[in-house]
């Protein structure tokens, strides 16, 4: 039994609110557990500096932030991101631009935020579950003829702890964790991302196998109630 007595392949309750902020065209409060993530989506008829001006396509951006009181001791406000904000934010806009056609968007740019307003372990990949279904509110705002989303995304963390693998490692777990991983899947079934690392150990390809079992398990979870909201 875990710490907060959940079983090993047992995910925290999640809960996801959308239509939280009246302005973004798509916004969501999304909680697992104790971990609490503000994502929204917005869309602006401009495209990146970088983008030739008569582009058909379009695209979509991330940023990723943790408010200062959402750890302890206190995470300090920073007008630029650190390095681990900015590789969270570009695995979040991976992870959409991954279901998303962005021919079939046109010319605008969708901007993704996501805030942790409280943090005990997975803001990533809760960021990223959340953010889809902002998302999908945004571009549906729009009343395109036809959606660019053509498929779901969500992400859960997984790891070995003590020997054992674990499904939706909460920070206790995670900080202790041998081996930790983050899976990113499409609601089809495809991997978008695998982020595994031997914190404390190598791991085997049997272990792997099952880390990947208990990921798919919970993201299958997650899909289902994306669907749902």
């Amino acid at each position: 039994m875990r710490p907060d007595k959940r079983k090993d392949n047992e995910m925290r309750p999640v809960t996801i609110r959308r239509r939280f902020l009246e302005t973004p065209s798509g916004s969501v409060l999304i909680t697992a557990g104790k971990t609490t993530v503000l994502c929204s989506a917005s869309v602006a008829d401009e495209l990146p500096k970088w983008m030739p001006k008569d582009s058909a396509k379009g695209w979509l951006t991330a940023e990723y932030r943790m408010l200062p009181g959402s750890t302890s001791p206190r995470t300090p406000r920073s007008g630029t991101p650190d390095g681990r904000c900015t590789e969270i934010q570009r695995l979040i806009g991976r992870s959409l631009r991954a279901v998303i056609d962005l021919e079939k968007l046109g010319p605008k740019t969708v901007f993704i935020d996501c805030d942790v307003l409280q943090a005990d372990g997975g803001t990533r990949t809760l960021s990223i579950t959340g953010a889809y279904v902002a998302l999908v509110d945004a571009v549906n705002s729009l009343q395109l003829p036809e959606s660019p989303i053509f498929d779901a995304a969500a992400a859960v963390s997984v790891g070995i702890v003590g020997g054992v693998p674990v499904l939706d490692l909460p920070y206790n777990e995670d900080s202790q964790a041998q081996v930790d991983m983050n899976l990113v899947m499409t609601g089809s079934g495809k991997f978008i991302e695998i982020q595994g690392t031997g914190e404390d150990a190598a791991f085997s390809e049997e272990e792997l196998a099952q880390l990947l079992a208990l990921g798919k398990q919970g993201i299958k979870e997650l899909l289902s109630l994306q669907k749902n909201v």
